[in-house]
């Protein structure tokens, strides 16, 4: 009988982050060959707070944990990937220097983000057609906008070549999290009967949820020409942004439910999307990459990895 848990990870610079119930590891390997790990102990605030575990809400804290996850660990295989090549150089940095730099170019990243993915999409509908009135319209064209973006950015990554090794990455921790989710033992060769296209991606996370911002921003705007009795662009992209949690967690809601019913009809349907995309961001992977996503997948369980080795499991369902 397949058991429940919930399992996952993140391609990161010349490794993989691995994350499993209560705890997370990244693996990374240095220029000289060898592999480092940093695993810490995590608790999710939904589970030290039962009132925030409920639907939309846990998707909103899962975000952003995640979020702060991802930076950390993307952020921490870099310094480990070039700290030789640094210190062969005599160069030093100072902490300070280090992290402020950090902080900049986390802002700068979202603020381009935003500009590219949430309002230049909203400009280019509300001057280019007249249908600011029409919310469903209005929506499906500023969607269609939004996909059309995000398809030509990971278009663009994919051709630079540390990308592309970062993809490859990305293939590996799939492979990997199937072959444990399959109950077969954590070796090379147990990976290579796995396809790197796995349904619970980020990737995918992120298709759902700019599908789910066309529903949810027209119904949005539908409320604020009701109340307001027009809609000015200003007023979109207030509401919009302020409002960008909540379809953050019901886009969660929706990826979830795919989890759930990922071997039925209907969660193979609403994964196909994403599955798409993966084409593009994920690539097959060298064997030493797939032993680093095996490493990330160990550590992170520490000594209790034999406890959960050897079993079916199937995504953790919906509360």
């Amino acid at each position: 009988m397949e058991q429940k848990i919930l399992v996952g990870g993140q391609a990161v610079i010349e490794g993989v982050m691995m994350r499993v119930p209560g705890a997370y590891a990244t693996a990374v390997r240095k220029p000289d060959g060898n592999v480092e790990i940093v695993r810490s102990e995590f608790s999710s605030l939904t589970e030290r707070v039962p009132f925030l575990k409920k639907p939309v809400s846990r998707g909103v804290i899962a975000l952003f944990e995640s979020l702060k996850i991802g930076l950390y660990t993307l952020q921490l295989s870099a310094d480990i990937a070039i700290q030789e090549e640094e210190e062969k150089k005599g160069k030093k940095k100072s902490k300070g220097q280090g992290k402020f730099s950090k902080i900049v170019m986390i802002f700068v990243a979202l603020i381009l983000g935003l500009g590219i993915f949430a309002i230049l999409p909203l400009y280019l509908t509300t001057e280019l057609l007249d249908i600011e009135r029409k919310a469903f319209a209005f929506n499906i064209v500023a969607g269609l906008w939004r996909i059309l973006f995000f398809l030509i950015y990971l278009w663009a990554i994919s051709l630079m070549r540390d990308v592309q090794r970062l993809f490859q990455y990305h293939g590996a921790e799939h492979k990997v999290v199937f072959t444990f989710e399959a109950g077969k033992n954590l070796t090379v060769e147990n990976t290579r009967e796995f396809r790197t296209f796995h349904p619970r991606c980020g990737t995918s996370f992120i298709f759902i949820v700019l599908l789910v911002s066309i529903i949810m921003f027209a119904l949005i705007d539908s409320f604020i020409i009701l109340g307001f009795g027009s809609i000015t662009l200003k007023l979109r992209i207030i509401f919009h942004l302020a409002l960008l949690p909540l379809v953050a967690g019901v886009g969660y809601e929706f990826l979830k439910l795919t989890a759930k019913y990922q071997n039925k009809s209907i969660g193979k349907w609403l994964t196909m999307p994403g599955l798409w995309l993966q084409h593009i961001t994920t690539k097959p992977p060298s064997d030493d990459q797939v032993e680093i996503a095996i490493t990330a997948l160990k550590a992170a369980f520490g000594d209790k990895f034999s406890d959960y080795e050897g079993k079916k499991y199937i995504a953790e369902a919906v509360d």
